[in-house]
Parts: structure tokens; sequence; C-alpha cells
């Protein structure tokens, strides 16, 4: 069957392709990569010639693997660039053990000549440990987000799906990958061959840096209720110092037993039972993620004494905080 495609004018000069250097972490995440990587090939074949160009780099410049299990072959080492290449780490799940002294020393060597630099899915911890988000906004995947803010005080997290702080670029992970990239395609070579790119997707609900990363309360809960919603925000934004619940009912205008009525009827729990299932939940994504010591972990989740939070914790989890670590130093030691 003969290909049919509009070809797409684009704007801007395309006598000399822009290069994005891909530089892939031990594990990172295939879907992140592959969403930024197939955007920059959908470009080239709508504009019927190379306005991309790109490379795979590592540490070793042999072999890297990603989460999936999945292993790829690098074009190079970690080599020096050029002043307009544009860099995009790759994270995934175990980026802070990918970040190695060698990657963080070559990210900041070659950040001094003013490139600009991404991080791709987790890949914002690995500018962050190298001192290239000082002072910046960015964003992380959520899930890491709680340990992020702990170890990086000096950086403006966000919810975003995508930040651009000057030559700075992260991406909450995923598909969010795309609409960076869509971005980035529209500042290069105008909306037409950006909107093209996101045709040839199929990617209808293009996104901006202005989107948050996580599904509505409401949405990810499955109620559409106002106040319980109202509620269960005030919870999440207040987790080092919880509220009472006699403080967060009155708060939203109702009385501390309508309020336990609520919870029951649509969660079927209290809201003191609630509240600390969020608090457990961060306090055990801060012992996977962080260096953060056990007590430490406790008062950052608003419990007053280790033994309590020890208590609750291996109520929920059926296993102890310390013995929690341990596991996880265990399986990132393999």
């Amino acid at each position: 069957m003969q290909e049919q495609r509009q070809v797409v004018k684009v704007d801007g000069n395309v006598d000399k392709p822009i290069n994005f250097v891909f530089v892939l972490l031990d594990g990172f995440s295939l879907l992140s990569f592959a969403s930024a990587l197939d955007s920059l090939r959908i470009a080239n074949r709508m504009a019927d010639k190379p306005v991309y160009t790109w490379s795979l780099i590592g540490e070793g410049g042999d072999t890297i693997t990603c989460s999936a299990g999945t292993t790829f072959k690098l074009d190079q080492d970690l080599i020096e660039l050029q002043r307009d290449d544009i860099v995009l780490i790759c994270g995934g799940v175990e980026v802070k053990t990918a970040t190695t002294k060698k990657i963080l020393n070559w990210m900041r060597r070659e950040a001094r000549k003013g490139l600009r630099i991404g991080g791709l899915c987790t890949a914002a911890y690995s500018l962050a440990k190298a001192g290239l988000l000082e002072g910046k906004r960015a964003t992380i995947h959520w899930e890491n987000s709680d340990s992020f803010i702990e170890e990086f005080d000096n950086v403006e997290l966000t919810k975003s799906v995508f930040q651009v702080d000057g030559n700075r670029m992260t991406t909450a992970g995923g598909t969010s990958s795309i609409d960076l990239m869509l971005k980035l395609i529209a500042n290069d070579y105008g909306e037409g061959l950006a909107s093209a790119v996101a045709d040839q997707m199929i990617y209808s609900s293009i996104r901006t840096d202005q989107d948050t990363q996580r599904l509505s309360t409401p949405t990810r809960i499955g109620v559409r209720h106002p106040k319980l919603s109202q509620v269960i925000l005030m919870m999440e934004k207040n987790i080092e110092e919880p509220i009472s619940p006699s403080i967060l009912a009155k708060d939203v205008g109702m009385s501390t037993r309508q309020l336990e009525r609520l919870f029951r009827r649509y969660l079927s729990r209290s809201p003191k039972r609630y509240y600390m299932e969020l608090r457990l939940h961060k306090a055990r994504n801060l012992l996977m993620q962080t260096d953060m010591s056990v007590i430490n972990v406790a008062l950052a989740c608003g419990f007053a004494s280790p033994s309590h939070f020890s208590k609750c914790y291996r109520a929920h989890y059926n296993t102890t905080p310390y013995r929690e670590r341990g596991a996880q130093s265990g399986r990132l030691s393999v």
C-alpha cells in the first residue's frame, strides 16, 4: 500500500538539524524515553527532511537496560558535546542508584558550556543532585515528589506535567515527554509541525506546563462530593502538622459528626483513619527513596515520637520502619 501523507512546511532554519543527546540511566523508563524520541522521528517524517538528529549515550558506552528489562545498544560513552546540543537525561525507578559520580561530574562539566539540559521522568533528581536546578522551577513524577522536596529545598517543585525554566527542562514521566517535545517542536519549527506530530500520535489532548500531572482529588478517589474533596486536599497539604478532624470540619462548614458520616459513607473509614493512611504512605515513600533517618521521617509525617510511628507503621504495613528501610537497602545493593 503506497503511503499517503501531507508534508508540513516548517518555519525557521532547517539547514542544520537540531541535535538531541539522550543520556540513558540504568533502569530508565522506556515509555518516557520512547515518547520523546518518537516525537522527533515523526517530526522528521512530517517535515520530509531531517529537522532533528539524535544519539544515545550512557556510562560505559556499551549497553543499557530499561525498567522493562529490554537492553539498548548505546552509540557512545559520556562524550564531550557541542554547545548547541540539547541533552535529555532519562531516569527510571532506581534513579538515585543510577545517578553515579561519573554521571554527575559529566553533567556539571557539560552544563558549564551553557547547554540546554532536561530530565525526563525521575531524572529531575539527577539534575538537582548535580546542582543544575538551584533556584529553578522543576517537576518530577508525583511518586517521587515527597523525597525530592525533603532533599532539594532550593528547587521550586511544581505539580506540572512538564516545566521549562531557562535552559533547564523537566517532565513528570510517562507521556508528559510528548507534551514537552511538542512545545519544543513548536518553538523550533512552528505550531503547524507540532500539531502534525500530535495528529500522527493520535494525541488529541495536548497539555501545557499549566496542567497538573495527577488526577483531581474527586476523580482519584472516585467520589464527587465538594466538601469531602476539600477536606482531603487539606489533609494532603498538612502532613507534617496534622489538623484535627474538628478543625477540618469547621473549615468546610460542618460538624465533626457530619464529617465522620461523610467519610464512612464514601470511603468506609473515619477521617482520622484516612489521614493516618496518607501520612503512612508518605512515610513509606521517604523510607524507600531517601536516606532520611527514621526519626526524621516520623517528624516529617506528623508523628511526635519514633515509637508511636513504628507502632502505627507496623499496624498498617505489617513491618517496622527499620525493617522496611533494611529491605530497601538490600534491594538496592543487588
